[in-house]
């Protein structure tokens, strides 16, 4: 079968967007560190006005009641957590590319980033249950950011994505990623670490947009994140927060267990968990 997509089309699509701001990135690089402080967060929004007004407006907004008016970042940090913050930033960078309608998935405008976000939210709860150290933020990250590909990649997988159910139904291929592969010669999360290359981006996250799928496939030392968002994104997916018509049509790697505690109940709660606080995130994150 010949393959739709034309990788140099995709490649220039990559190249023509724009950067992450140097504040972002800086933010994003913080975060992956597991030896970062609240400090070095706040050294970095202080510096963007930009993103010292989107912070100081999303904790006054009415969805966190707060009584008094925050007008300093540390307190509104203090309020907001790191993760949000992130998000903030993560949105005002990459907006446009997640609010848009993904036409070969036939997802709503604005489902990409519905689902990134409950992902995130699920992917740091699931890092609580893990068995060793874990950074729940850079988990949160990464759940914020494992999709990212499809932004690009729905404009071209439009013309095969009618027939990716189909496969997955006939068996000829196990999940929806591999139907993309076997359809168009490329997937979702390949463009999705291109698209991290492109933003200069920490290896921790593109491995996670890489792998998130097949966490089995990242290095040794990348893996308890990856599944952290493996499962977040399975989670999210099972609470009806999905992309389109790949909804739940992926495989959950049981290669989990070796570093997180889940049992049914206590994914139940995750679930709950998540559902709750992505709730008070959409309503604060509205522009």
């Amino acid at each position: 079968m010949s393959k739709i997509v034309d990788r140099e089309a995709v490649r220039q699509a990559i190249e023509k967007l724009p950067l992450f701001s140097t504040s972002a990135l800086q933010l994003l690089q913080v975060i992956a560190d597991p030896e970062h402080e609240l400090e070095d967060v706040i050294k970095i929004v202080k510096f963007d006005s930009a993103l010292t007004m989107r912070v100081l407006k999303t904790v006054n907004s009415p969805v966190y009641g707060l009584v008094k008016e925050v007008t300093s970042i540390d307190r509104a940090l203090s309020y907001l957590g790191e993760r949000m913050v992130v998000s903030i930033a993560v949105q005002e960078n990459t907006g446009q590319l997640f609010s848009k309608p993904l036409e070969g998935y036939q997802g709503e405008q604005g489902g990409l980033w519905r689902h990134d976000l409950f992902s995130a939210i699920a992917s740091r709860e699931v890092a609580r249950y893990a068995k060793g150290n874990f950074d729940l933020d850079l988990a949160f990250t990464g759940g914020l950011l494992h999709d990212i590909g499809k932004s690009i990649f729905a404009t071209f997988w439009k013309d095969a994505s009618q027939d990716a159910l189909g496969q997955i139904d006939q068996g000829i291929v196990s999940d929806y990623l591999m139907a993309e592969q076997d359809l168009t010669g490329l997937d979702h999360t390949e463009v999705g670490y291109e698209m991290a290359c492109h933003w200069n981006l920490p290896e921790s996250l593109q491995a996670v947009i890489l792998h998130h799928h097949h966490p089995a496939e990242a290095i040794e030392c990348m893996q308890p994140l990856v599944y952290a968002v493996h499962v977040g994104d399975i989670v999210s997916m099972m609470a009806g927060c999905d992309t389109g018509n790949d909804g739940l049509q992926y495989q959950l790697d049981s290669g989990y267990k070796e570093f997180f505690n889940l049992s049914p109940n206590t994914l139940a709660e995750i679930v709950l968990n998540s559902e709750e606080e992505f709730s008070k995130a959409e309503a604060s994150l509205v522009c």
